[in-house]
């Protein structure tokens, strides 16, 4: 017979640890997104960018200065290849936006309600590997340029829900443990880094907004 719907049916201490929600089946499965914008505009010559090989490895060539560049068309585009698990867009995506916000400097603020639905849409793939390279952009991006870490915090509704999924999840990507951690790609451990940058750079609020989506969320200022 079914529960009343009257009847709480969580465990106390999850109430008084704010694990109000119990985890939803497949919520970590996951999603295969559709081919990017960012794709279709590389493939068409449309970037002004190439890739080089070298004794290195490979590496972008930029055919014009970054400062040149129109960030609020460049930027997004460049977020929105997140969602890119193939190669050379992956690797296009991922480096420029390094470079990018590098160089960005003040064009960076500005731009940063229109990187907000690539970085969701990136996260919402829950595929692990795409989770730890958008974790790994979005610390990049709050220490870019001043006051981007408060901007970001109105948003967090929309990307922090799969970081509350993942977050006790501590499993490595690749081979091994020391393969994985030596490359950050153990998704725990990068959840809990960038929460952290988040609440550093997010001003007064952030740590509030954070606990609300993260529950379990500890300040790194009680943690230092």
């Amino acid at each position: 017979m079914a529960a009343p719907s009257s009847v709480c049916l969580i465990p106390k201490w999850k109430q008084e640890n704010g694990m109000t929600k119990p985890p939803l089946a497949g919520a970590t499965r996951a999603r295969e997104a559709p081919p990017s914008i960012f794709r279709k505009l590389y493939d068409r010559g449309d970037l002004p960018i190439v890739l080089q090989h070298d004794s290195m490895g490979n590496k972008i060539i930029w055919k014009r200065e970054l400062e040149e560049l129109d960030y609020h068309h460049y930027l997004p585009l460049f977020f929105d290849g997140l969602t890119e698990m193939d190669h050379p867009y992956s690797f296009f995506a991922y480096q420029g936006i390094s470079d990018l916000l590098e160089h960005g400097g003040t064009k960076i603020l500005p731009v940063v309600p229109q990187l907000i639905i690539p970085l969701k849409e990136a996260l919402n793939t829950r595929n692990k590997q795409l989770v730890c390279t958008t974790l790994k952009v979005l610390q990049h991006l709050v220490r870019s340029a001043e006051l981007v870490g408060e901007a970001l915090v109105p948003y967090y509704r929309h990307i922090l829900p799969v970081l509350n999924i993942f977050k006790s999840q501590n499993f490595n990507l690749g081979d091994g443990i020391e393969y994985s951690q030596h490359r950050r790609e153990n998704i725990g451990d990068l959840i809990e880094e960038t929460l952290r940058a988040l609440e550093r750079y997010g001003g007064d609020e952030a740590y509030t907004y954070i606990r609300y989506m993260v529950p379990t969320y500890q300040s790194c200022h009680e943690n230092p």
